[in-house]
């Protein structure tokens, strides 16, 4: 079992990178093969809506996102990780999300699974946000969800704090890393 974690904040060490580690570790105790993938330590370009991925499927510019594309295809579950930044997803990870227009063409255009085969896939959200009103995720889970339903994947799930915002506040919550454990372990044993 193969559970890759993309890293979509660009603070290093922070609370959502905190949650993502822990939901690895505890995918990793049942004894799962983890990765994480840092979106701000790549270097790729935002989609530019050329039309080239909707006759072979895949993206024609050369940059990191190949990298991208090969462990998503790897993995088994797939952990979105990103703080709300303006209500969304942060700006590195909708970069990501809208370069997987070229698995979007595999599905919708060429009528090929887009993450290259059939086996089943589960696709876990973290995130985390400085604000405390009711309806803070609700735009990053309509994307994040769109995401997963593209790729095929399962949507299993999500781990979302509210009024968190300082770094590394989020170790000071009672339960906060527990709870991240404890859904790693859930999204291998599923």
């Amino acid at each position: 079992m193969k559970v890759l974690g993309i890293a979509g904040s660009p603070r290093r060490g922070g609370n959502t990178d905190l949650l993502l580690a822990e939901v690895l570790r505890g995918a990793a105790s049942k004894g799962a093969e983890v990765k994480t993938i840092v979106l701000n330590n790549l270097k790729f370009v935002p989609c530019q809506h050329c039309d080239a991925c909707l006759k072979l499927g895949k993206c024609r510019i050369e940059d990191d996102m190949q990298t991208v594309y090969r462990e998503l295809e790897e993995a088994d579950r797939i952990v979105l990780a990103s703080p709300i930044q303006f209500m969304g997803v942060t700006g590195q990870m909708k970069s990501m999300i809208d370069r997987l227009q070229a698995l979007w063409a595999r599905k919708y255009v060429l009528k090929v699974p887009p993450l290259g085969d059939k086996r089943e896939r589960k696709g876990f959200f973290v995130s985390v946000g400085g604000r405390k009103i009711a309806d803070l995720f609700e735009p990053a889970l309509v994307m994040v969800k769109t995401v997963f339903r593209v790729l095929d994947v399962d949507y299993a799930g999500e781990l979302l704090f509210r009024g968190i915002d300082e770094k590394g506040a989020i170790a000071r919550h009672p339960d906060a890393m527990k709870q991240a454990f404890l859904a790693g372990q859930k999204l291998v044993e599923d």
